[in-house]
Order: structure tokens, then C-alpha cells, then sequence
């Protein structure tokens, strides 16, 4: 027997309502782009920030410093006064066609067929079992975000001891929730020669948190028979293995984007970020679907992702009323140190990125780095940026480097 689904019709559906997804629903409803609809896994929308209790978001998109599950909150509000409907609990399981999704709430089954689709399903950290750390299997192993949720949503304990593994952004987040949790941050490890985080955050911590970083070391080994309890970690150019014992060890950074759907879809993937291919209007390969935030770029703060959706919706609004890619473009790639780019495509007449800027991933910490434009084996633009490109964290590179990209031409390497 053959179920009939009901179906709704929305102008455009966002899936995923973090800040990327919101942002796009407020500019979209405030243009009057029609019925808007929002639907979101979660319990409440907001994304990240709902659970990440500590202060600095907000600064590039509103102009503020607000703590994340206030800019949640704030996200939420306004695109729901800007006329947005938000769906929560609501879970996008598949694809009935290419235009049409399949979706299942505690209330019921049903279709979503809209006339234009945006992506914004974020992306997670690497749980242990994805990082093959061998070892025991106990419990007190989490990323951050199983920690955040775990703390500052269900108000649970967690240990009294702590080992962190990265030096990213989100590690000294972690650390702060621990610390909040009553549980003493013991030791951070970061397989780089310093933490990756920027310079201040990397200060502060030691001299607030007072948290020691291990740098050039890695985990081996998780030890502890029901409750964790040690760590053996080696330093990566001596070899030499040293134990440290803890009941808590979080796993941070190490992002993979939430790409499941895009996947599903057939719509093509980025081997470098993992997430859907797309060009600076934010296009993916299927007509009438976009992307937007860190299911594109693995990861960057909230509220560039804010900002993507706020890029994406004037994008979509173009699409609305007609008006579609050419079929010509330029690939944009990327050598080592760079581990990926995004966007990835540059197409005549499209605008320039979200702020215009180059998002990129780099394997290597390089103070002051001179990037390197070519194509076809020629350099077409050099320049020396003011700042350091850094493991664990996004580097911004203005998009006018590539004012003398010829669309006649073959790819475009980005290198430094």
C-alpha cells in the first residue's frame, strides 16, 4: 500500500535552524520573499550557540558581544517577527524527487516541496571512534558539543579531571563548560608546534584557565575499565609516551560537515571541505538548492556563518524571480599547506563571496603569509596578508586576488 503524504509548498524551505539557517529566514522574510519555512532537528532552534554558554558572538553580523545561547535567543526572535515559520523537531529524512523532501515530526509525515532550497545543516567534530584512537571504551569521553549539551542543556555532571585533545577555538570553549561543570581542565594536546587557537585566546587561557598545552603531542591510548581513567599521549618528534590521568576527555575540533542530505541528493561534494561544491552565489550543482554556513566551510565562528545566510538570501531571491547560473565557471583549488577552499567556483557576472573573502583551511602555521594566485602555470596576483595563516582556524583571503581570473582560461590554483 502506497502512502499519500501531505505536502506542503512553501516559496523557500531552510533546513537546519542555526545561525546560517536563521540569518537566511530573517533577510528572506523581511524582503517579503514569500512563505518561509524553517525546519530544524532540535528541540529549539538556534543551532550551536544554544548550548555554547560563554561570551563573543554576535561581533561581525549584530554588531555586539552577546553570549551564545542569548544570540540563539535573538536569532530565533527576529526571524520569527521578520514572518518565518519555524518547525522544530522536525527531522528532513530524504528526497522524494529533486525539488521535494521527506519529513517526519512526532506529529506526522509529510512533503515539502518548495520552489527553492537552502542548506544549512552545519557540520560536527569527529567523535573518538572517527579519530581510531585505540584503547579501553569507558564512559567520560565526549566532543564539545556531547559536553555543552550535556552541561549547560541537561545541567548533568560530568568528571572532576579533564584531559582536552585540539588547541582550536572550541578547545578553550570546551575548557571554559568544564570549568563551569566543576571539572579542572588538566591538560590540553595539540598535535601542532603551538595551540591552534589565535594568540590571545591561547594567553588567556593559560593565565585564566591556567590550562598547560602539550603541544606536538597526540593521544594513544584511552585507558579505564567503565570510568575513564588516564590518557597516554606521545610527543610526536621524541616518540617518548607519558600517562595522564583523568575521568573526562574531550575530543575537540576536527570538524566534518553535516553533509548527509547533500549526499543523498547526488549533489556534488568538495573533496577538500567535504560539503556541497558551490559558487560564490552559493549554488550547489541541482537548480534551486543552495548552501550556506559550515556545511561549507568545516568550521568558521557563528556569526560568518550568520553572514552566509544573509549572503544566500539575496541569491535565492534572484533565483525566485527568475534568474539562473551560467553554465560557464572557473574552479578554484588549492596546494598544500591549503587543505580547502571555499567557495569553490567563480562564474562570470556572480557576486563576489559573503564579505568578500576567501575562506580557506591550512596544515601549517605561517606568520606572515604571501599568497600566490595562477592559472594555466602563470601568477596572476601575489599578496603578502598582514595576518598569520594558522592550523585549527579559517583563513580569510580578500576575493579582489582574483579581479584577474580569466573565465576563458583553465583552473585557478590558490597556493602560498
Amino acid at each position: 500500500m502506497t502512502d499519500h503524504l501531505s505536502l506542503l509548498e512553501p516559496d523557500v524551505l531552510i533546513i537546519g535552524g542555526g545561525p546560517a539557517g536563521l540569518t537566511a529566514a530573517s533577510e528572506l522574510s523581511a524582503r517579503r520573499a514569500g512563505h518561509i519555512l524553517v525546519v530544524d532537528r532540535e528541540q529549539e532552534a538556534g543551532g550551536i550557540p544554544r548550548h555554547s554558554d560563554h561570551t563573543g558572538y554576535g561581533i561581525r553580523d549584530l554588531h555586539r558581544v552577546m553570549s551564545g545561547p542569548a544570540y540563539a535567543r535573538h536569532l530565533v526572535d527576529q526571524a520569527a517577527r521578520a514572518g518565518a515559520e519555524i518547525r522544530t523537531n522536525t527531522m528532513v529524512t530524504g528526497w522524494a524527487d529533486d525539488h521535494t523532501v521527506e519529513v517526519t515530526s512526532p506529529q506526522s509525515r509529510y512533503q515539502i516541496r518548495p520552489r527553492a532550497i537552502v542548506l544549512a545543516t552545519g557540520a560536527r567534530e569527529r567523535p573518538r571512534t572517527a579519530r581510531r584512537i585505540p584503547g579501553d571504551r569507558p564512559h567520560g569521553v565526549y566532543t564539545t558539543g556531547q559536553l555543552q549539551n550535556l552541561v549547560h542543556l541537561h545541567h548533568q555532571p560530568v568528571g572532576k579531571r579533564a584531559v582536552i585533545v585540539g588547541g582550536e577555538l572550541v578547545s578553550w570553549s570546551a575548557a571554559l563548560t568544564l570549568r563551569e561543570a566543576g571539572c579542572t581542565p588538566a591538560l590540553m594536546i595539540s598535535r601542532y608546534p603551538k595551540a591552534e587557537s589565535y594568540a590571545a585566546f591561547n594567553a588567556a587561557g593559560r593565565a585564566v584557565l591556567r590550562v598547560p598545552v602539550a603541544t606536538r603531542s597526540r593521544v594513544t591510548q584511552v585507558i579505564g575499565k567503565g570510568r575513564c581513567q588516564a590518557v597516554e599521549i606521545e610527543h610526536l618528534d621524541t616518540g617518548k609516551r607519558r600517562t595522564i590521568e583523568c575521568d573526562t576527555v574531550v575530543f575537540t575540533g576536527d570538524w566534518i560537515p553535516d553533509h548527509e542530505l547533500a549526499r543523498a541528493a547526488g549533489i556534488t561534494l568538495d573533496e577538500g571541505t567535504l560539503g556541497p561544491l558551490t559558487d560564490s552565489a552559493l549554488r550547489t550543482s541541482r537548480p534551486g538548492v543552495f548552501a550556506a554556513g559550515n556545511l561549507l566551510h568545516p568550521v568558521d565562528t557563528a556569526d560568518i556563518a550568520a553572514l552566509d545566510g544573509k549572503h544566500v538570501a539575496q541569491q535565492v531571491i534572484n533565483h525566485l524571480h527568475g534568474e539562473r547560473r551560467s553554465a560557464a565557471g572557473v574552479r578554484l583549488t588549492v596546494s598544500a599547506p591549503f587543505r580547502w577552499i571555499a567557495p569553490q567556483i567563480l562564474r562570470p557576472d556572480d557576486p563576489a563571496p559573503a564579505r568578500g573573502r576567501l575562506l580557506l583551511w591550512t596544515d601549517e602555521y605561517v606568520r606572515f603569509p604571501k599568497v600566490t594566485v595562477r592559472q594555466d602555470g602563470r601568477a596572476i596576483a601575489r599578496r603578502t596578508l598582514p595576518w598569520p595563516a594558522s592550523p585549527g582556524r579559517v583563513f580569510r583571503v580578500p576575493s579582489s586576488l582574483l579581479d584577474g581570473v580569466s573565465q576563458a582560461a583553465g583552473p585557478v590554483q590558490i597556493s602560498l
